[in-house]
């Protein structure tokens, strides 16, 4: 009886259950690359807490990005640069628990990779193996390269992120387009062939013309995952809050908004406040009973 009314059990088999999604095979990092070479476009979503990564697992993602993005989205920081290292494993912690199938990627926090090799080892390894993670991100190009290399041959999977680098907006005065020149575009694709040449399986273009996406993409052996770089890459990504419209926050010219979710959590508060206001809430059909023998033994002893 305690089971049954329990409202926020978690039933690991109940989306398969409701016809949501069949059990898929695990993506791996083969499967991914296989992908890019026989042009099957790559979804990657962000995931922040155990339901978005079960709404990972069950809708056909391909890669969980657990994004520092859950600094503006989850925790109100006005910056991906105040997140720590623990906020960080414990929210991968609570994805990796929902998300299953997808190959599952998280990024390093903004100060657990900059200080050298030996420290994005030792971060990273807590990611993996602490967190659950599969696999890391790190933004930046040959000033990493050391960085991956050093993750790789460890056996620890490295996603780059090259153009517009989120961890970096204060140096470079917000968060702008890059590649718009022939000097910057230069600059992007150095920076990309610099972590394919290091070792990482997939590179992330963000915030750059479509053109300079589609040529990055056609040149590196590596999947890239566009954000703002136009659709000819090889994948997209999405921030979790912007494609379901629950970010209040600038909405960039790259994003879309493939659900209204905002406008519906905004309906249900409003109803329930309303139904709660004028007693309505909760209903006899809602509400548990006790036997009249029962309670009148009670009133017995306890009075009226």
């Amino acid at each position: 009886m305690g089971r049954r009314a329990m409202s926020a059990m978690p039933e690991e088999s109940k989306l398969v259950k409701q016809g949501d999604a069949a059990p898929r095979r695990k993506v791996t990092i083969q499967r991914i690359q296989q992908m890019k070479e026989t042009g099957t476009p790559i979804a990657m979503v962000t995931a922040y807490d155990y339901p978005t990564g079960r709404a990972c697992e069950a809708y056909g993602v391909d890669i969980t990005l657990v994004g520092d993005s859950l600094a503006q989205v989850c925790l109100g920081y006005d910056s991906t640069t105040r997140l720590t290292l623990p906020e960080m494993l414990h929210h991968i912690r609570a994805v990796a628990r929902g998300s299953k199938n997808p190959l599952l990627v998280a990024d390093m926090p903004f100060g657990s990779y900059q200080s050298g090799s030996e420290d994005t080892v030792r971060n990273a390894v807590r990611i993996i193996q602490e967190g659950g993670a599969e696999g890391v991100k790190l933004e930046g190009g040959e000033e990493i390269m050391e960085s991956v290399r050093r993750l790789t041959r460890l056996g620890i999977p490295v996603m780059g992120h090259v153009g517009l680098l989120p961890q970096r907006h204060v140096a470079s005065s917000g968060y702008r387009v890059q590649g718009k020149d022939t000097a910057s575009a230069s600059s992007i694709l150095r920076a990309a062939r610099a972590v394919e040449d290091a070792g990482a399986f997939a590179v992330v273009l963000e915030a750059m013309p479509s053109k300079l996406g589609e040529y990055i993409s056609k040149r590196l052996r590596i999947p890239t995952i566009g954000i703002g770089a136009g659709s000819a890459t090889d994948g997209q990504v999405l921030v979790w809050d912007d494609m379901m419209g629950t970010w209040n926050g600038h909405k960039a010219k790259f994003v879309r908004r493939f659900a209204d979710a905002k406008a519906e959590h905004k309906r249900g508060v409003l109803e329930y406040v309303a139904a709660v206001r004028h007693r309505t809430f909760p209903a006899e059909n809602e509400s548990y009973d006790i036997e009249d023998g029962q309670w009148q033994r009670f009133l017995d002893t306890e009075g009226p």
